[in-house]
């Protein structure tokens, strides 16, 4: 894991709103519905202006940590959201500080494994801190890279030290 700047990236896709601890649970699950309907042959075949052929997932509108309910958005990276095909939504991932996660080997258990090391640096109290804004999942030949938003650091220095002149005694 390394901090990296994560750039603006727009997203159109298929979205849903679930919990972790629904996932758990085959009955309640919807993620595997969504990546099937986003994973299907020609699923974005009509949205203009994409960028490259990865899927992406954005995980936002955090409740509250990764134990609250959240949206995930499973599509593609696009330059202009100007006409949505039906069902489809889009959603603008800002840039910003993330800690960068690189899943690799076999799917989804690489990427399971990927999610735990980030819930335990989150219960750990790590820095820095996860922000439970805005996650991006890119999903490419290679494997998944996954970008963690995170909380500003406000100790660390962020240029040179202040130059302080001293007052005539």
């Amino acid at each position: 894991m390394i901090i990296v700047d994560r750039p603006e990236t727009l997203v159109v896709g298929y979205a849903v709103r679930t919990t972790n601890a629904a996932e758990a649970d085959p009955a309640r699950a919807q993620l595997p519905g969504l990546w099937g309907r986003a994973g299907a042959t020609g699923a974005f075949a009509h949205v203009p202006g994409r960028i490259d052929e990865n899927l992406y997932a954005v995980l936002t509108d955090y409740e509250s940590d990764h134990n609250g309910a959240y949206t995930q958005i499973v599509g593609v990276a696009v330059r202009t959201a100007a006409r949505l095909p039906e069902g489809m939504v889009a959603v603008r991932v800002p840039g910003v500080p993330a800690l960068l996660f690189e899943a690799r080997g076999p799917m989804p258990g690489a990427l399971l494994d990927t999610w735990q090391q980030v819930w335990k640096h989150t219960e750990s109290g790590a820095t820095p801190a996860r922000a439970f804004t805005t996650d991006l999942e890119i999903h490419h030949p290679g494997g998944v890279d996954l970008f963690v938003a995170t909380l500003p650091s406000f100790g660390e220095p962020s240029g040179p030290p202040a130059q302080v002149q001293a007052a005539p005694a």
